[in-house]
């Protein structure tokens, strides 16, 4: 690999944004690379460094096509760790899936109260933790916390607020917590409560680009302009297929609260 970049450093930019300068081809095979013939040299710059493939993604009527950069990976990893950025991207669409399923849901069960978070003065815990969640019957869950007495109380308003449509009820170190019924309000509310989390997901997929591209940028004294533009480009392309991913966990679950 260091020998094949080492054949690329003298080469003009790889790529250029215009038409003309992707279709004029490359330059002669620069002396002392091990690639002594055109084609080699072109071979070396395809398939070991940049891929730049032309996927034709015409827009209704418009009759348009979109460039669509894949960037290998490893051929980058000393200016950024494009498997890492994925990853991130694809923990925020994990935790908007947990969400929709751990959350919101027309249909309360004691597993859904299980990660609700109270706030007490010893920091924040999920309530699973600090009381014992059961269902006394399909319209009544009961919260005990005898183990944490001193948390009732934070534990109680933590459901009040959770967004669920509950109206706990204090007994002594006993919450009860009627099950609410399924109404046409009550599925709007929670679809709108889906709304809401997408849109925290997506402005921390944002951070994570940025992220991506303030380290991508680090870089732009030590490697050409066009390699600084087309993993930019990657970057953007991974941030907006993740988005489009959590559009369509939203319509989904907005169908599915909504019936």
């Amino acid at each position: 690999m260091a020998l094949a970049l080492r054949c690329l450093r003298p080469l003009p930019s790889l790529l250029h944004r215009s038409s003309f300068a992707v279709s004029r081809g490359l330059p002669p095979a620069p002396r002392g690379c091990p690639a002594l013939l055109l084609e080699g040299c072109r071979q070396c710059v395809q398939q070991m460094l940049l891929s730049r493939q032309l996927a034709t993604k015409k827009a209704k009527g418009k009759g348009q096509s979109q460039a669509k950069v894949n960037i290998s990976a490893a051929l980058v990893e000393d200016i950024i760790n494009l498997e890492e950025t994925s990853e991130d991207m694809q923990a925020v669409i994990q935790a908007l899936k947990e969400d929709f399923s751990r959350n919101l849901s027309v249909r309360t069960s004691p597993g859904a109260l299980d990660h609700i978070t109270v706030v007490t003065k010893d920091g924040k815990f999920p309530l699973n933790q600090l009381g014992q969640i059961s269902q006394k019957s399909p319209q009544l869950m009961i919260v005990n916390m005898t183990s944490f007495p001193e948390s009732t109380a934070a534990a109680a308003k933590a459901l009040r607020e959770s967004g669920m449509n509950l109206n706990p009820e204090v007994d002594g170190t006993v919450i009860r917590v009627p099950v609410p019924k399924v109404t046409r309000e009550h599925r709007e509310s929670l679809a709108k409560l889906a709304k809401q989390s997408t849109n925290k997901s997506k402005e921390a997929l944002r951070k994570v680009r940025s992220k991506s591209i303030t380290q991508v940028k680090k870089f732009k004294n030590k490697v050409s302009e066009d390699t600084i533009w087309l993993l930019e480009k990657q970057i953007q392309q991974m941030a907006d297929e993740a988005a489009t991913e959590m559009d369509k966990l939203l319509a989904a679950k907005t169908k599915e609260l909504l019936g």
